[in-house]
């Protein structure tokens, strides 16, 4: 069974566990009703509507 030679130091065990920078950006699709860039699987912030429902009643 393989063992290691010397103790792996806080820094380098580090460095391989800090892969959470890594992460990509969240992506963004317009609204079909108005257009606005929102999250996707979410309702509209702006008007209210998801998938040509109206979910939540905006005031205009």
């Amino acid at each position: 069974m393989a063992v290691p030679k010397r103790k792996t130091s806080k820094a380098r065990r580090d460095k391989r566990r800090s892969s959470v920078w890594k992460l990509d950006t969240p992506a963004f699709s317009k609204c079909t009703q108005c257009g606005e860039l929102k999250a996707p699987h979410k309702v509209c912030g702006n008007c209210g509507y998801y998938k040509g429902v109206e979910v939540i009643k905006k005031e205009a």
